[in-house]
Order: C-alpha cells, then sequence, then structure tokens
C-alpha cells in the first residue's frame, strides 16, 4: 500500500469516526425534545399511516410539487437514490477487486448519471430567480460535494486505481454530513414518522 493510499484510508475512517459521532449526537439531541401527545381519540392505525408515509406517501401523486413538477421530481428521485447507492459502494470498497466488472460499469453509470443529476441541480438553481434567492452557500456546498461524491464513485468504479481518490472525497463528506445540510437525511426519518402517525391515527389516508 502506497503513501497516498493509506493517507486516503486514514481520511475515510477520521471521516466515519466524525459521521458516526454527529449522528448519535444529533440523535440525542433530537429525542430529548418534548413531544406533545395526542389528545384526539384513535381513529385509524398509525402503523398503517407510517406503512403509507414510506411507500405510498412519496409517491409524485401524494404531494402536490412533485404532481406539477415531474422532471424535478424524477431528476431528484434518481440523484438521491444514486447517493444511497453510494454509500453501500463505500462500505463495499475494500471488496472492490472482486466485484464482477460488468456490475462495476453499472454502478458507474449510475453515479455518472446521478453526478450529471447533481450539475443540474446548480442550474435548477441558478435559473430561477425564487431558488436562487433562498439559496444559501451550504446548499451549493452540499450538492457540490455530493455530485463530487457521485462523480469520484463512478470513475473508481470504472477505474479500480482512482479509489484512493474516492475515499478522500468519501471521508470529507461524511465528515461534513451532521454539520451541514446534508444532515437533512436524518431528519427525514422523523418527518416521515411523525407525519405516518399523524395520518394514520386520524384516519385520513382512505
Amino acid at each position: 500500500m502506497s503513501t497516498f493510499d493509506m493517507v486516503a484510508v486514514g481520511v475515510v475512517l477520521a471521516g466515519a469516526f466524525v459521521f458516526i459521532a454527529g449522528l448519535i449526537a444529533i440523535l440525542v439531541t433530537a429525542q430529548r425534545r418534548p413531544y406533545g401527545t395526542e389528545l384526539a381519540p384513535i381513529k385509524g392505525s398509525p402503523s398503517r399511516g407510517v406503512l403509507w408515509a414510506f411507500t405510498l406517501g412519496l409517491a409524485p401523486w401524494a404531494k402536490e410539487s412533485a404532481r406539477i413538477h415531474w422532471l424535478a421530481y424524477i431528476r431528484g428521485a434518481i440523484f438521491h437514490i444514486a447517493i444511497f447507492v453510494g454509500a453501500a459502494y463505500l462500505i463495499a470498497t475494500p471488496w472492490l477487486a472482486q466485484i464482477p466488472e460488468p456490475l462495476r460499469l453499472v454502478l458507474a453509470v449510475l453515479f455518472g448519471i446521478g453526478a450529471l443529476l447533481g450539475l443540474a441541480g446548480f442550474w435548477i438553481r441558478l435559473a430561477d430567480p425564487i431558488m436562487r434567492f433562498l439559496s444559501t452557500p451550504d446548499d451549493y456546498f452540499a450538492l457540490a460535494l455530493t455530485t463530487l461524491f457521485l462523480a469520484s464513485a463512478a470513475i473508481s468504479a470504472y477505474t479500480i486505481e482512482y479509489l484512493p481518490a474516492f475515499w478522500i472525497i468519501s471521508g470529507i463528506t461524511l465528515a461534513y454530513a451532521p454539520f451541514g445540510k446534508l444532515r437533512h437525511f436524518i431528519y427525514f426519518f422523523y418527518v416521515r414518522v411523525f407525519l405516518g402517525l399523524t395520518f394514520g391515527r386520524r384516519s385520513v389516508l382512505e
């Protein structure tokens, strides 16, 4: 293992440590916040509501903004799927040489498409005056980092020699995630659970 490889391993491990510590801190803080218990009698199934929130509740026809912006919905869905697959790919990279080449090529294509959709995100924010006004430096930095993460994943899946570079970018991304906009992936699960519990209790899913 070369010096650069050792540095790359150190960066990704350090990033993973910061990520896990930050994730624990966020979860502990969130669990300590008071939650107002529902006073209204239960009319439906809370568990069914949670199931809906993580399945049909994510469908484009269940969200008004998605119904009228199909291209934006599809772009966001593929972009986020590529990121989650990229996270699984990162875990599997120590055994990258054992992954069949056809599968690596498929992953490279997926990550490449995801990176292009990430670049499209810049155009969306800059072309729309409202989006441009609402966007913060953190929005652009998070988008740039995830786009770079996917691009480096695509290159490393296609050419294993570039794996150390992917590890370095992944380490930086992991370390940043709990402190910047990327931490919304944690709150996403809280929001869907609370939404599902509320709708399920009130039996408004039919």
